[in-house]
C-alpha cells in the first residue's frame, strides 16, 4: 500500500518561494514516476510537473521557469520548489504516483498555497 503526505504550503507574498515535500511510504516509489498536481477553485486539478524515476522532469507553461521538481528515491520523498509566486498560483498542490505515466489513485491529503498580491 502507498501513502503519500504532503507538507510545505503556507502563505505567501507575491514573488516570494515555498517548498512542498511529498514523503511516501510503501515500496514501488523509486519504479514510477511521481507527479504534482494542482487545485485552484473552481478549476479542474491540473498537473504541474512529473519526474521520472531517473530525474527527468516535465513542466506545465505556467510554472515554466519558477517551480522545480525533483526526488530523492533514497529518503522516498519528492520535492517541488515554488519561486516567483503568482496570485494565480494559489491552490491545494497534490502529490501522486504515476502509474503508466497517469495519475493513479494514489493521491496525498493536499497542501495549500496562497500567495497575496
Amino acid at each position: 500500500q502507498v501513502q503519500l503526505v504532503e507538507s510545505g504550503g503556507g502563505l505567501v507574498q507575491a514573488g516570494g518561494s515555498l517548498r512542498l515535500s511529498c514523503a511516501a511510504s510503501g515500496n514501488i516509489f523509486s519504479i514510477n514516476p511521481m507527479g504534482w498536481y494542482r487545485q485552484t477553485p473552481g478549476k479542474q486539478r491540473e498537473l504541474v510537473a512529473t519526474i521520472d524515476t531517473s530525474g527527468v522532469t516535465n513542466y506545465a507553461d505556467s510554472v515554466k521557469c519558477r517551480f522545480t521538481i525533483s526526488r530523492d528515491n533514497a529518503k522516498k520523498t519528492m520535492y517541488l520548489q515554488l519561486n516567483s509566486l503568482k496570485p494565480e498560483d494559489t491552490g491545494v498542490y497534490y502529490c501522486n504516483l504515476l502509474i503508466g505515466w497517469l495519475a493513479s489513485k494514489y493521491w496525498g491529503q493536499g497542501t495549500q498555497v496562497t500567495v497575496s498580491s
